[in-house]
């Protein structure tokens, strides 16, 4: 049985999101946000082999440990992964998610128990995760109110909509905003619950929110020795 979680990302061509959505769908992984990028090969390089500037899509879900070990095998051997340009995968450990009906919905039926929160050891910070659609304001406000400093706003699509009413109880919209906030470790806590007294399942934002570790930042120097003089 897993007693470990990962945000799994994999980024690839944008004309390989579907190929690649099937393949998770065929070992039972439920994508739950699906965003665009662009690459960043030097222009040089491209106007060199006359190609065009490539674009991405980045895949997001949680998945067990085991699971995780299943599909890497699948993306290596089936989807070829590893041929250069093909794309990436990579995952980060889930330190927590807020509330049992949200790890339903972000496991979506995989076998997972839950154990002591994994957190690596010494990590200081904490990235905090939040899917919404149109309530990014009630979010920062809530943070704010758990002492968060501020937060970074990305656009998404939910892929994995479907499985919503079965664990949460409600319907969400397919378009997302990805709200990324850094929290100090201490701070994780009170600004996660704060998020979901005001924007969690039984608001009108339905707002889903977990926490990753990090394990070194920079930039935040200021903001930590003002928390450690109050």
């Amino acid at each position: 049985m897993s007693n470990t979680l990962y945000w799994m990302v994999t980024i690839i061509d944008r004309n390989q999101s579907r190929k690649f959505l099937s393949f998770y769908r065929d070992y039972g992984i439920s994508v739950t946000l699906n965003t665009l990028g662009r690459g960043t090969a030097a222009s040089s390089v491209l106007n060199y082999f006359s190609l065009e500037a490539t674009q991405k899509a980045v895949l997001c879900a949680v998945v067990t440990d085991t699971v995780w070990c299943r599909v890497k095998k699948g993306l290596e051997t089936t989807m070829q992964i590893d041929i250069p340009g093909t794309g990436i995968a990579f995952v980060v450990p889930v330190s927590s998610i807020g509330g049992k009906r949200q790890l339903q919905f972000l496991t979506n039926g995989q076998e997972f128990t839950k154990g002591e929160e994994s957190v690596l050891k010494d990590t200081k910070h904490e990235l905090l995760v939040v899917a919404n659609q149109g309530y990014t304001e009630t979010i920062m406000e809530a943070a704010r109110r758990g002492k968060a400093a501020g937060g970074t706003v990305l656009h998404a699509k939910g892929t994995g909509m479907e499985g919503a009413e079965k664990f949460l109880g409600v319907s969400l919209a397919a378009e997302k905003e990805l709200v990324l906030i850094v929290v100090r470790h201490e701070q994780k806590n009170d600004v996660m619950t704060a998020i979901m007294e005001d924007a969690g399942l039984e608001s009108r934002a339905k707002a889903v929110v977990f926490s990753l570790p990090v394990t070194s930042t920079a930039g935040l120097r200021l903001t930590d020795l003002t928390a450690d003089t109050e």
